[in-house]
């Protein structure tokens, strides 16, 4: 019998049975050892019996069948993954991988190399079954509203406190505070000079602060911290930007560089009390949301 693939249920069902084994103070989440005994419990017949590095070129994880004369899957990670948060939340996204998909895909599914992947495709609505998996149980809401209050104005220092509490990259927690939170927000990723692609909060993109990054390429403010790349202002905290600089409305820039991927994290945070200039959510589609639609994340 072929299991059904909701994502989200499955997240929140294995939440309630964390909270109620081990309480709400639980995090990160232990993804080997949930995976592990979920799987031999719920199927003990097809458990996960294997989670572990590996040299997999091109692939961030994958999902494999055990091999012939033995039972059950394993998980597989790239061990040249650097980012203990990239590392878990691929074990998570490998996790529902198996939950959701491993029975009409007995041969196993290899994760990674998506930028060919049409965001219509099969595979890529896999890939964001498993991302949305992934997030729901690394980083539970009512969690994660607890540690930011939704009309509370984040600074990347919080939600970088929230990235280690739930062993996620400071991204996947961006991103997933930006689902939820009242305040208008944008998250811009940027690489020499040009916006890779960015992401606002609901209330931001009502009010028309969003950037268009899918038809050409859009370039970062020249007087913004970005493209400025001064690390001798505390980027965390921020500093005030006038109008004109990112919007036409002051803003309050937060970055930070990340090295290791050669590229810029910025979290603009905009006043509350913007007069509202509506926009039609379903006719906007950035870069991000193709990324999202082919199920990857980008840059993680």
């Amino acid at each position: 019998m072929t299991e059904p693939v909701y994502p989200m249920r499955w997240a929140n069902d294995l939440t309630l049975l964390l909270n109620a084994v081990l309480g709400a103070d639980r995090f990160p989440v232990k993804v080997p050892d949930i995976a592990a005994e979920f799987s031999r419990q719920r199927f003990p017949d097809d458990p996960i019996t294997l989670i572990k590095g590996d040299v997999l070129p091109n692939f961030d994880g994958a999902l494999v069948r055990a091999p012939a004369g033995k039972k059950g899957w394993g998980i597989l990670y790239n061990s040249a993954i650097g980012s203990p948060g990239r590392v878990n939340f691929t074990l998570g996204h490998e996790f529902g991988h198996y939950l959701m998909h491993r029975q009409a895909y007995p041969n196993g599914i290899r994760c990674g190399d998506q930028d060919v992947v049409r965001w219509d495709s099969e595979y890529g609505q896999l890939e964001h079954q498993a991302n949305v998996f992934s997030a729901t149980l690394l980083m539970p809401l009512d969690d994660f509203r607890r540690q930011v209050p939704e009309r509370h104005k984040a600074n990347l220092g919080e939600l970088s406190a929230c990235a280690e509490r739930y062993r996620v990259s400071l991204i996947a927690a961006i991103l997933r505070w930006l689902e939820y939170t009242e305040c208008r927000a944008v998250l811009v990723v940027s690489r020499e000079g040009y916006i890779l692609w960015s992401k606002p909060s609901k209330s931001a993109l009502r009010t028309g602060a969003f950037f268009r990054t899918s038809a050409s390429p859009v370039q970062i403010p020249s007087r913004s911290l970005a493209a400025r790349q001064d690390r001798l202002v505390d980027g965390r905290r921020g500093v005030d930007m006038p109008a004109g600089i990112w919007f036409s409305e002051e803003v309050r820039e937060m970055t930070v560089f990340a090295d290791q991927y050669d590229f810029a994290v910025t979290l603009l945070m905009l006043p509350s009390d913007y007069l509202p200039r509506l926009q039609d959510e379903q006719n906007i589609e950035d870069t991000y949301d193709r990324f999202v639609k082919s199920g990857k994340l980008p840059v993680r």
